[in-house]
């Protein structure tokens, strides 16, 4: 043989042997890998089988729960049936009373609001008679000071005319007296009044009627003011002397002045005050030089 043909037999040979080998190889290292992935798809499934047991057994443990929760849901129904109809039954109370008691509150408030209109007209009229109460009070406590000083200032002109009376009939002579003896207090405008601030003159008027012959002719006339108690006010600078009954009496008058007597005539006498003269009561007299010929109080507030 050619030894090319041998050479070329030889390489082909060898080229067998080195497939088989590789071959070989190949054959035992996928039976290797097969034999692995065996072993390991064998304990997948040994896996999977357990879960599948696992499942199975959760699966039946929720189906009697189910069973459970479906006999439970039934029974509930049958209860939330019955309490519905109880609720509705409930409602149609409710809304029975609401309206029974709306009626009832309507009609409660018409009464509230009545009594409180009520008690605003009793509270009205409780402030307005506490208000007329206290106005009585007080209008009788003045009336009461008023009546008070009333009454004293009574027993004062009671006391000042039984004095005056006393002295008329005392110092005067029964035929030589003056008659319609008046006296006025006056302002500075020469209005009258009552008002002890206001007062600024005092005016005296008097009738002289029938004056017998003997006690005609030119005499002094002398114009005293006293107080309640007999003092002379201020401005009694004149002092004279007075006859009666054979005895002189000393007085001090406010004013003098010598007179022409006749036998009937109207006399006066204006004296304009020194000082303003205090509330009270005061006596105006009129002498000659022979007696008293008359006397009248005033009062001064």
């Amino acid at each position: 043989m050619d030894k090319r043909i041998l050479l070329a037999l030889l390489l082909l040979l060898l080229l067998l042997l080195l497939g088989s080998s590789f071959w070989g190889f190949r054959q035992s290292q996928s039976k290797k890998a097969l034999s692995l992935a065996n072993t390991e798809m064998e304990k997948e499934i040994k896996g999977v089988e357990t879960l599948k047991q696992d499942l199975s057994a959760e699966v039946e443990t929720l189906r009697q729960s189910y069973q459970a929760l479906a006999e439970e849901n039934q029974i509930l129904q049958g209860s939330l049936t019955y309490a519905e109809t109880q609720l509705a039954g409930k409602d149609a109370e409710i809304r029975a009373a609401k309206k029974n008691a709306a009626r009832q509150t309507n009609g409660l408030r018409g009464e509230i609001q009545a009594l409180i209109a009520t008690r605003a007209e009793l509270e009205a009229s409780i402030s307005q008679l506490q208000a007329e109460n206290d106005s009585l009070r007080t209008r009788t406590g003045v009336l009461e000071r008023d009546l008070s000083a009333a009454r004293e200032e009574k027993t004062a002109l009671a006391n000042l005319n039984q004095t005056m009376q006393g002295e008329l009939k005392r110092l005067a002579l029964a035929d030589f007296k003056a008659t319609a003896f008046q006296v006025e207090v006056e302002t500075r405008r020469q209005s009258a009044t009552a008002k002890s601030g206001k007062a600024r003159r005092i005016l005296v008027t008097f009738d002289l009627t029938g004056v017998a012959p003997e006690n005609q002719g030119i005499r002094p006339l002398y114009l005293v003011v006293t107080n309640d108690k007999g003092v002379p006010i201020s401005g009694s600078d004149i002092q004279a002397k007075s006859m009666v009954n054979g005895q002189n009496m000393d007085i001090l008058a406010v004013r003098g002045k010598d007179v022409n007597l006749t036998a009937n005539q109207r006399l006066s006498f204006n004296y304009a005050l020194e000082d303003k003269l205090s509330g009270g009561f005061y006596r105006v007299s009129v002498y000659t030089d022979i007696g008293l010929l008359g006397a009248a109080s005033f009062r001064l507030q």
